[in-house]
């Protein structure tokens, strides 16, 4: 029986994304509710909580996940005119 030994690899899983949202003086809060809403699916209560999120304090992590999936989310606010960045979860 031939038993072969392989080498221990060590591979670094990279963390998950997060597309954040940020505050602006242009689109409405009823708007902001409305498409986290339409493009997440996400139910009136936590589209609202993460809209006051954006408000208040100026931004809010609104999706995660790999980098691909995160890339298309942002794409997705710049398509409805909100301002998103894609950062590294920490």
């Amino acid at each position: 029986m031939n038993t072969a030994v392989l080498p221990e690899i060590s591979v670094e899983l990279s963390l998950p994304f997060v597309c954040t949202v940020w505050n602006d003086p242009v689109n409405l809060m009823s708007y902001v509710t409305h498409v986290f809403m339409a493009y997440f699916g996400y139910p009136k209560e936590l589209a609202e909580k993460l809209m006051l999120q954006v408000h208040h304090e100026g931004r809010a992590y609104v999706s995660h996940g790999d980098r691909e999936k995160v890339e298309r989310d942002v794409a997705a606010m710049h398509e409805y005119g909100l301002w998103a960045t894609i950062e590294k979860a920490n």
